[in-house]
């Protein structure tokens, strides 16, 4: 017998993104193309291949597992290792078994895939217009997990037994719907249930369908039940019903989502390119299987109302992900609002008794269906930058998400994040797993949110927390939770996280620049950070640059109340404020005395500071607006100034803001040169501080960290402008640079400073 022929065997473990995504039956095929016998196990969070065939199948067979795996899917090798064989007959897919490590990979949500969306239109399919069609390419998988190993009766499908029909496909290697764990049809799957204001109630898929719209083409407001929660629905052309929910809500400002069908032309999205205009990479990303919403520049012409996301120039639009929506959507016609259903700050609401009770007032109607969903995960945000499309929000299809630490920890650790925007994050060894985006942390539901959330974190990946990190600001309410249960949770400033996050991929011990813009975070001094520039790595930060100081009148009210942050700067160069409405005397006086007035250096609130001096926003509905309404003002990015840059008693350069007050205070100029000059000069400020500082330590990497970064117009300029400088810089597109990566900072920081105190220990 020639060596070609000679019969082997191998023991393979596959680990990554191996489970939920249609990864056991793949290998069922392959193995029968090549000619494999013996088979293929899950084995909590790895896949287990023992593989008996000539060498040359086994040598293909062990290619295909990587080249060719499901689209989905995320394999790695985790080990191969020649064994003995044992003369298998045929190759078999065995029952899932545990492992004593855990290396579990919690797979997110997916959209619905091209095969049953074909099914869902064919009237000669069983699933014809079936609402919960998916395959084990698609579907919910997240948020109706309840433990892993990922088999139907760990998810919130155990409630539904299979009928005969989706029995024999799901117990079938060769179908494409084998062990798809949330598998149903109209005959043993979920349903829908219609229910309005006037207490009819319907639960037939087809009559629940059609009530819901004719509700949406009269002008209703449904709340809709999708994949992580419910959406708040309705006509995105209509103004009349947009203004009434806006004001039921209330949200009279802040951005709503839209959802396009997909119809119109060959590709599908017709509709979207009538009324938006985007770009091919932001085409990509909506059509990804995370199916995000992201941010795209709406066409001079669209039908789209202006309510739907007033005075700024984009759009958040996402194309429908679940069988629901590709009907809802395909029968509208048009876009359909797809906002949230929530209280604003909040997590998504996922219970039928929690939207009638909580936002009934809003809604004329609802569309429920029974598949419980155990826990909400929020749709992922994202924006276009010159650099790529960076995530504003981890939500459903990108999150849980997993990185890789550049520091090995000793100890399982978890995260708990910052105040706004929170995720949590889970890491042990090299892997650090981040949650889906939960919300803001100022109301009893978003705190028994996030308790869930940390504990399933540990419970899904089976890892239990040694070590809890937190925000170092005292009373943040994620911060009080740990020291209310006794966890003891090792502090980490705001911007050291912010910045460490960045600093991620950066080669090993290299030194590097991290300008940290955001709106505020308590600093080593107990003062509100917000404008730093710090220098070094992860666990050895030093702040080198800063903004000049200033007293915000009111504290925490001038996040909502942009005219307090103009007063603070006018008020600081001893200046009248024009942006200060009437009756303010009190205000003034208690500054004066330096009565409930922080002093921060945060650029967020030199951008609130902006908007309010150009009067654009006086005062705000949502964090955030006036510098959204701002960037969308400017007309380019040129005609600043260069802001003097001086060095304190401390050896700290700190760059003074206050010759710009007469370039924003300039009524001859409009408000569109303005917005461009003050954009122009912030970056010019950003460069001069980073060409100082390379002159004192010599680096040239630098990391742009906080929430001001998602500012486009700022950021595409800065990195321009700092690569012709001979800088090496990459914005993350992988991690939110705001609040939402902070908890992977935290973690990120601990690590090295952990490695930092066991090297000089050794010493």
């Amino acid at each position: 017998m020639s060596g070609e022929d000679k019969i082997g065997a191998r023991s393979i473990r596959l680990s990554g993104r191996v489970q939920g995504v249609g990864f056991r039956p793949f290998v069922y095929r392959l193995a029968h193309k090549h000619r494999i016998r013996g088979w293929v196990q899950n084995q909590l969070g790895e896949v287990e291949v023992l593989a008996e065939g000539r060498a040359p199948d086994l040598e293909a067979f062990l290619s295909a597992l990587i080249d060719d795996a499901p689209p989905l899917s995320r394999p790695s090798l985790a080990g191969v290792e020649d064994v003995a064989p044992r003369a298998f007959e045929d190759f078999s897919i065995l029952e899932s078994a545990a492992a004593s490590e855990a290396r579990i990979h919690v797979p997110p949500d997916y959209f619905t895939c091209d095969d049953c969306v074909r099914e869902l239109n064919d009237p000669g399919d069983r699933r014809y217009r079936y609402p919960f069609i998916n395959c084990t390419q698609c579907g919910p998988r997240y948020t109706l997990i309840e433990a892993m190993p990922y088999d139907r009766p760990n998810t919130s499908m155990a409630g539904f037994p299979l009928c005969d029909e989706c029995r024999r496909e799901y117990e079938d290697p060769t179908d494409r719907r084998f062990h798809a764990e949330p598998v149903a049809c109209p005959a043993c799957g979920p349903r829908l249930i219609f229910r309005d204001r006037d207490g009819r109630e319907v639960q037939d898929n087809e009559d629940a369908l059609k009530l819901c719209l004719e509700a949406l083409a009269a002008g209703a407001i449904v709340a809709v039940k999708g994949v992580g929660g419910y959406h708040l629905m309705c006509d995105a052309g209509n103004d009349e019903t947009i203004r009434r929910l806006r004001k039921a809500k209330p949200r009279p400002h802040k951005p709503l989502a839209v959802m396009m069908p997909v119809a119109g032309d060959d590709d599908g999205l017709g509709v979207l390119r009538a009324e938006l205009a985007p770009e091919a990479d932001e085409i990509e990303r909506l059509l990804s299987p995370a199916r995000p919403i992201v941010l795209v520049r709406k066409r001079p012409r669209s039908t789209l109302s202006p309510l739907v996301a007033p005075g700024l120039a984009e759009i958040g639009v996402m194309l429908p992900y679940s069988p629901l929506h590709h009907l809802l959507l395909r029968e509208f016609g048009r876009a359909l609002v797809a906002t949230s259903a929530n209280i604003s700050g909040e997590p998504v609401l996922t219970e039928a008794g929690d939207v009638e009770r909580r936002i009934g007032h809003i809604v004329d109607a609802c569309l429920h269906h029974d598949r419980p969903i155990v826990r909400p995960a929020d749709d992922s945000v994202f924006r276009p930058m010159a650099c790529g499309l960076q995530p504003m929000r981890l939500g459903r299809g990108s999150a849980p998400m997993e990185i890789d630490l550049p520091v090995a920890l000793d100890r399982a650790t978890l995260a708990l994040g910052g105040h706004m925007k929170n995720t949590v994050a889970l890491g042990w060894g090299r892997r650090l797993v981040i949650s889906p985006h939960i919300g803001d942390m100022g109301t009893e539901r978003s705190l028994t949110v996030f308790e869930t959330v940390v504990e399933d974190l540990q419970t899904l990946f089976g890892v239990e927390a040694e070590v809890f990190v937190c925000d170092a600001h005292p009373q943040y309410a994620t911060s009080r939770w740990a020291r209310q249960r006794g966890l003891g949770a090792h502090p980490i400033l705001h911007h050291h996280a912010h910045a460490s996050a960045v600093a991620r991929t950066w080669p090993a011990g290299e030194t590097g620049i991290v300008l940290t813009w955001d709106g505020v975070g308590f600093g080593e001094d107990g003062t509100l950070w917000g404008g730093e520039t710090l220098v070094g790595g992860p666990g050895a930060w030093r702040r080198a640059a800063t903004m000049r100081r200033f007293r915000l009148p009111g504290g925490e009210r001038a996040g909502r109340e942009p005219w307090r942050s103009a007063a603070a700067l006018c008020w600081e160069a001893s200046l009248d404020c024009p942006a200060a409405p009437p009756g303010t005397e009190l205000v003034a006086a208690a500054w004066q005395r330096d009565v409930n007035s922080p002093v921060s250096t945060a650029v967020g609130r030199i951008f609130d500071a902006a908007a309010a001096l150009t009067g654009l926003t006086i005062e705000a509905s949502f964090e955030g607006q006036g510098p959204m309404m701002f960037e969308a003002a400017a007309d380019g990015c040129e005609g600043g100034i260069d802001l003097p840059l001086l060095r304190d008693e401390r050896g700290v350069w700190v760059v003074d803001w206050a010759p710009m007050l007469t370039l924003l205070t300039d009524a001859d100029r409009p408000v569109s040169a303005r917005a461009a000059a003050f954009h122009d000069t912030m970056i010019r400020a950003a460069v001069a501080t980073a060409n100082r500082l390379r002159e004192e330590t010599g680096a040239r990497r630098v990391g742009l960290a906080g929430g001001v970064f998602q500012n486009r117009c700022l950021t595409d300029n800065l990195v321009t402008r700092l690569r012709q400088d001979d800088f090496h810089v990459e914005p993350d597109t992988v991690l939110p640079v705001n609040d939402g990566g902070l908890c992977a900072g935290q973690i990120i920081e601990y690590a090295a400073r952990c490695r930092a105190s066991r090297e000089a220990g050794a010493v």
